[in-house]
């Protein structure tokens, strides 16, 4: 299981609206406890493709996160990016650039009136639903 703080919940979908039809993308830090885990802390980082189809994350952005987890005494958990026009599920190229994993991947679809997030662990090529709690 996986869980995510409301406040941070609402901060993901607030960035994603403003992006879109751009994908907005970010990272996850948190602390492990044997099969969950807990985000403590969302990073919007800049999606340095500016692409309604994918995103890749700005590599000094991504460093600085990284650091400030460290310095946080949190570790990071996984991304999390947007689907503007389409569902809360992995495309073809999410999963073949998900290089990690113990990372969990939050995509938030935007293409309906109420907005989906999901969380996904990727291995093998293969997508596998993780249970998301918003607290």
């Amino acid at each position: 299981m996986i869980t995510l703080k409301r406040e941070d919940y609402e901060r993901i979908l607030a960035h994603a609206r403003s992006e879109a039809p751009v994908e907005a993308c970010g990272l996850i830090g948190g602390v492990v406890n044997g099969e969950n885990k807990e985000i403590r802390k969302v990073y919007i980082l800049t999606n340095t493709d500016h692409a309604e189809e994918h995103f890749t994350l700005d590599p000094k952005e991504q460093l600085a996160a990284v650091k400030d987890m460290r310095s946080e005494g949190i570790v990071p958990l996984g991304n999390w990016h947007s689907h503007p026009v389409s569902p809360s599920r992995p495309s073809q190229e999410d999963i073949r650039l998900a290089y990690d994993s113990s990372a969990s991947y939050l995509i938030l679809s935007l293409m309906e009136e109420e907005p989906v997030l999901n969380s996904f662990h990727v291995e093998d090529g293969k997508a596998e639903k993780e249970e998301l709690v918003i607290i």
